[in-house]
């Protein structure tokens, strides 16, 4: 446990320039507040303990203002910078390296018990605001634009941007293709 708490301090350290030491990332980063108690109620909801995973969760909630619910799973090194207002949704799959600003959702669209919640797949950057719904797939390597509402599906190695979202650039054997058409 030590160890994964130490590899994600390393990594919020790697991603923001604005921590002087590893002290100050411990102490006042509520991103990493809100990943470690995931780790635990995600634990208690796989073991069928619902109540006490999402009791758990909802109080995190209040001291960090990061949602995560107890279902979602979350890879390794996830750095949620600033946190406030961040939810993430039961059926949501986050992957690793991933990088997620204030203000985002990774909401739902369906009342169902199905699979509603978007997947982030590695290294993908969500900007502030941005708003995922459904179960679209933001591929490997893909950015969301700020305050973009996304809901297609983003290929890797993409940028998607603006109300709704559409694909704005796209890299593909190291040639980036630019779509002017698309306002922004």
């Amino acid at each position: 446990m030590f160890k994964w708490i130490r590899d994600e301090v390393k990594n919020i350290r790697s991603k923001d320039p604005a921590p002087k030491s590893s002290m100050e990332v411990i102490i006042c980063y509520p991103g990493l507040y809100a990943v470690i108690t995931h780790k635990l109620t995600h634990w208690l909801y796989k073991h069928k303990r619902y109540l006490i995973a999402r009791i758990i969760s909802q109080i995190s909630r209040g001291l960090t203002g990061i949602e995560i619910h107890p279902g979602a799973k979350i890879g390794k090194k996830l750095f949620i910078d600033h946190g406030m207002g961040v939810v993430i949704g039961e059926t949501a799959e986050v992957g690793d390296n991933v990088t997620i600003y204030h203000g985002v959702t990774l909401g739902g669209i369906s009342n169902e018990a199905v699979k509603r919640h978007p997947t982030v797949k590695d290294n993908a950057i969500i900007g502030a605001g941005a708003k995922l719904l459904g179960p679209i797939v933001v591929g490997e390597n893909a950015k969301v634009g700020a305050n973009s509402v996304v809901l297609i599906n983003v290929p890797a190695n993409s940028t998607v941007a603006g109300i709704p979202g559409k694909i704005v650039s796209h890299k593909h054997d190291k040639v980036i293709y630019i779509y002017p058409d698309v306002v922004i």
